[in-house]
């Protein structure tokens, strides 16, 4: 590896923490998807994982052009975590939907977590010049937010399903009558 001057030194930092972050959720994106049961969520996870993977490779050229890589080779630590975490997974909550809906909190963690990564590199990026790592961190950055407010629907679907799940009817708040209804009901 060449010796990088600090501007450079410091974008490879940051864009190889969020490529170890990438390939980090490789591996939980692949235990949750063999946990989703609900066809509409796997499938985004699916193009997630695909979206995921190609942020990494994208980063990996990023970080190579401009002079780094060895850092690269830190990320099979946080592949080995997430890979035990995955057992984990299983045995979160009472039933089918709990689990998925722990899974998602859990995503959707991650999704911010992400968003003020690549948001931090795109800044750092614009404050000493780089447009084309700025642009690619902005480009990553929309797909999380689009992921993140993906999993905001599926946090609230899936947590309504563990109260239909698990909760007896008798204990569930009763819908609030709309104004007109309460107006016919008053006479």
């Amino acid at each position: 590896m060449a010796d990088l001057n600090e501007r450079d030194a410091k974008l490879v930092q940051y864009l190889s923490e969020a490529y170890g972050k990438e390939k980090e959720l490789e591996t939980s994106l692949q235990a949750h998807i063999g946990m989703t049961t609900k066809p509409p969520y796997k499938k985004r996870l699916k193009a997630h994982l695909k979206e995921t993977k190609a942020h990494a490779k994208a980063l990996e050229r990023r970080i190579k052009k401009l002079g780094g890589g060895g850092q690269l080779s830190q990320t099979s630590v946080g592949k080995a975590m997430a890979a035990a975490k995955g057992p984990l997974h299983l045995v979160r909550g009472n039933g089918e939907q709990e689990k998925m809906l722990k899974n998602a909190k859990t995503e959707y963690f991650n999704e911010h977590e992400e968003i003020a990564t690549y948001l931090a590199i795109e800044i750092l990026a614009e404050k000493v010049g780089d447009r084309e790592t700025a642009k690619l961190a902005k480009g990553i950055r929309r797909e999380e937010e689009r992921m993140a407010k993906f999993l905001e629907g599926q946090i609230k679907a899936l947590t309504g399903a563990v109260v239909t799940e698990e909760v007896p009817r008798a204990q569930r708040r009763r819908p609030a009558k709309s104004k007109s209804a309460r107006k016919a009901a008053q006479g």
